[in-house]
């Protein structure tokens, strides 16, 4: 299956390596994340389906900017902050172009210069920097930084994640403020935000039956019943866009994260 030292039961409960993120109370948990398609105002499900589209000037949005919701950190992170595009290192699996786009949950305006900072799993399960036993070998794979641009986009060059017992497919994301950029490293700032995007369950399936991937053996988890994507996962959920006639060339991820640069969650 995996040499992952994988404990479901922690990250369901939040552990993490430096702190536990409080999870966001009251009304912002019950909204759902910003919609930017004139098209798709008038339908709460179709916009938290349909993300990555261009934001727009606040005078245009249909919608309302609301918070992403804060999720879990969880035991894998590592404080690498390499500023870099593509984060494959080779790793096999279904290639995937992720683009984020951050605005300013207060102005609905694109937040630039924003450090984007994502980990995920390889097809088996498995995170770089982590064994069984809790050992950290110097690896790398499929973790980077990039900052976005004037529009609010940062992009990603990765692979679909596989999964592991007890977590629905998922990539962890945080966005740091404030910082700069030396030698390829992300350096200072702050945390403006902590969280995790999903993938729609129709891909995951088509995915899960390709090489690699059918090589993992651990249960996957359907987003339902991960208890964690059931606390605001849904407002993270990724577009998914197949390219080609052929899925296992590649698909593109799009999502929009509505964040307080000057929160320390």
């Amino acid at each position: 299956m995996t040499d992952s030292p994988h404990d479901d039961s922690v990250e369901q409960a939040g552990a993490t390596r430096r702190s536990v993120i409080a999870t966001l109370g009251g009304a912002a948990l019950g909204v759902t994340a910003l919609g930017f398609a004139a098209s798709q105002a008038g339908a709460s499900q179709a916009a938290a389906e349909d993300r990555g589209s261009t934001p727009r000037a606040a005078a245009e949005l249909d919608a309302a900017c609301v918070l992403t919701p804060e999720q879990t950190e969880g035991p894998y992170y590592l404080d690498l902050e390499t500023v870099r595009k593509n984060i494959t290192e080779g790793k096999a699996g279904v290639p995937l172009t992720l683009r984020v786009t951050v605005v300013d949950v207060a102005t609905c305006f694109p937040l630039p210069n924003t450090a984007v900072d994502i980990w995920h799993c390889d097809a088996l399960g498995v995170y770089s920097g982590y064994v069984a036993g809790g050992s950290t070998p110097d690896t790398t794979f499929l973790r980077g930084v990039q900052l976005t641009d004037s529009t609010g986009v940062a992009e990603f060059t990765t692979v679909y994640p596989g999964w592991y017992v007890g977590r629905a497919l998922h990539i962890h994301i945080k966005t740091h403020t404030g910082g700069t950029v030396s030698n390829g490293t992300y350096h200072g700032g702050h945390v403006s935000h902590t969280g995790q995007l999903y993938f729609p369950e129709t891909y995951n399936t088509r995915i899960a039956a390709l090489t690699p991937y059918r090589g993992n053996t651990a249960t996957r988890t359907l987003n339902a019943r991960d208890g964690i994507y059931r606390n605001g996962g849904s407002s993270t959920l990724l577009t998914v866009t197949q390219v080609g006639s052929d899925l296992g060339k590649g698909v593109t991820g799009t999502v929009v994260l509505g964040v307080d640069p000057a929160a320390t969650p």
